[in-house]
């Protein structure tokens, strides 16, 4: 990866991803609300540099999404949904829910964006597993985007 994408995935918008993948994490186990989840993630953590519209909104919207976010994604698993790894469950809801809801976002970007997450916060070769789920969610909900890549 060259300089310049290092340093755009250490961006605010990269920064808020990353919260929201521990938000989405904790939502996932504790069944709490979105809305409690982020005002208690805001508190405990250091939230410099955080594109803090971005955070809310995929807190917010993920959950109420998920079902629907689910439903791309569970084609495409080698196992049932609830026995992907929590971490690796909220990247795949992230990168679903940006290539259905956010067009304005190039699909190489979620896509290298969930893999840099994997890298970060998932299992050993989380990932692979993660760019090869998410690869097959954009062929469909980005087909046209893709073709003309």
């Amino acid at each position: 990866m060259g300089a310049r994408a290092e340093k755009a995935n250490l961006g605010p918008r990269h920064r808020a991803r990353q919260a929201a993948v521990q938000a989405l994490y904790q939502w996932q186990l504790t069944e709490q609300s979105p809305e409690r989840i982020e005002e208690h993630f805001i508190h405990d953590h250091e939230m410099h540099d955080v594109d803090m519209d971005y955070f809310h909104h995929l807190v917010l919207e993920i959950p109420l999404h998920h079902s629907e976010l689910d439903d791309h994604i569970a084609p495409h698993l080698d196992r049932n949904l609830a026995d992907v790894d929590p971490v690796e469950r909220a990247i795949l809801r992230l990168g679903a829910f940006e290539f259905e809801f956010h067009p304005e976002i190039p699909y190489k970007v979620i896509l290298n964006e969930a893999v840099e997450l994997a890298k970060t916060f998932g299992a050993e070769h989380g990932h692979k597993y993660v760019n090869a789920i998410l690869d097959k969610v954009a062929a469909r909900l980005r087909a046209a985007e893709i073709s003309v890549a």
